[in-house]
């Protein structure tokens, strides 16, 4: 099991970002939260198998919207972070 923090810079503020991101989430059983930033950014915070990790990681990368355009992920794997039991969009 990973657990791996991301900061996603770009467009992904108004494009449907986080909704994208829990639909692909939940289709590769991640757990986790997805929240806009201040800054215009998405923070990620994201729990589950390591092949599951590596496609949500690409996903996310590649932009889950459409509409989205991924300019710059930073990833930190946080082996401390809580273990969520779903995937949510907090704000």
């Amino acid at each position: 099991m990973r657990k791996v923090r991301m900061n996603v810079q770009g467009r992904v503020q108004g494009v449907g970002f986080r909704y994208m991101t829990k639909m692909v989430a939940d289709e590769l059983g991640i757990h986790g939260t997805v929240r806009n930033e201040d800054d215009g950014s998405v923070s990620i915070e994201s729990f589950g198998e390591d092949d599951a990790m590596v496609q949500f990681i690409q996903k996310i990368k590649d932009s889950p919207s459409p509409a989205g355009r991924v300019t710059y992920v930073d990833i930190q794997e946080d082996p401390l972070m809580e273990e969520y039991t779903s995937f949510k969009v907090t704000n």
